[in-house]
């Protein structure tokens, strides 16, 4: 059973949902956005309530079942709340700056880049004294909101060494606590025998924050050893 699918979607005072051709149109004071359901993924509407439908317990109906519930709830919530990310910019001479649509960020590069923002995305950028830079982009449309966060972020992903590059605020990066690349690490061999030297290094200073069992998870980074 799809919990999520399953779930009924309460239709807020002020918004209006129009249900034709498999396609469902969300209107609210935020904006309209549209969803087309697959086929076999239906939708009822009874006193402001919303049921999506599937037509089998099969493992697939299930999923997209609970995919475009999510997908019609975010509407809903899009078109009267609507959402918001904030990006904080952590590094030495790291800036941003918007005119309009078009944000302009410094990030350590030999140029600036300047990227156009999507009318359907309000952006506000804002650097308090002593604070690394904050941009703050909302928008009804969840999607379109999630792709234009994750291209400014590729601008720029935080690294795991000095922690500098774009994140979210709030958002903890995980640190390496020892590299080959520290000035102070000065052993010579293969890349496989540096490894080792340097987990060596990590589980010293595991130990010696009372830490004794450990889960090693490379994070989408490449390593070496077993």
């Amino acid at each position: 059973m799809s919990r999520i699918g399953n779930a009924i979607i309460n239709i807020p005072d002020g918004v209006n949902i129009d249900y034709k051709d498999d396609v469902v149109t969300v209107k609210g004071k935020n904006g309209e956005l549209q969803q087309k359901l697959t086929e076999g993924i239906s939708m009822e509407m009874e006193e402001g309530k919303i049921t999506v439908k599937r037509p089998s317990e099969s493992k697939q109906h299930k999923a997209l079942h609970g995919l475009y519930r999510a997908l019609i709830n975010n509407m809903v919530v899009g078109v009267t709340d609507g959402y918001t990310k904030k990006l904080e910019l952590v590094g030495v001479g790291y800036r941003a700056s918007n005119s309009g649509q078009k944000l302009e960020l410094s990030l350590g590069f030999s140029h600036n880049i300047i990227f156009e923002i999507p009318k359907e995305v309000k952006v506000e950028t804002e650097t308090a004294k002593g604070q690394n830079p904050i941009i703050t982009l909302s928008s009804y449309d969840k999607d379109l909101l999630g792709r234009v966060v994750a291209k400014i972020r590729s601008f720029r992903k935080p690294e795991p060494y000095k922690g500098k590059g774009i994140k979210f605020v709030g958002e903890h990066i995980r640190r390496k606590a020892a590299s080959t690349r520290d000035k102070n690490f000065k052993e010579k061999g293969t890349k496989t025998e540096l490894a080792q030297k340097i987990g060596k290094i990590i589980a010293e200073k595991a130990k010696a924050s009372g830490i004794e069992k450990v889960v090693f998870d490379r994070n989408g980074f490449l390593y070496h050893g077993r």
